[in-house]
């Protein structure tokens, strides 16, 4: 299994590679090496911070009602084999 720094160094090689082939029609000079940050990560103290929250008291409710709609006819065109518009 690769360590993570080698891995990191083989993920930057393969984009380096996929972006020299992506640039087939420009010139690209490295002009500066590049290196890798020195990351400490320690997991010592700290703490989340607190909240009081006071929210609103809701009071949700349902009743049933009827409400009378319009009733709709639909009349379809007849079918016509010769997929034309139907004439109106």
């Amino acid at each position: 299994m690769l360590s993570k720094k080698s891995a990191f160094k083989a993920f930057v090689m393969a984009t380096a590679l996929a972006a020299s082939l992506g640039t087939t029609g420009c010139r690209v000079r490295q002009t500066q090496e590049g290196n890798m940050p020195d990351v400490k990560v320690e997991t010592k103290g700290g703490q989340m911070p607190k909240y009081d929250v006071d929210t609103a008291d809701v009071d949700v409710t349902t009743k049933e009602k009827t409400i009378k709609v319009p009733e709709v006819d639909v009349k379809m065109p007849p079918e016509h084999n010769d997929h034309k518009p139907p004439q109106q």
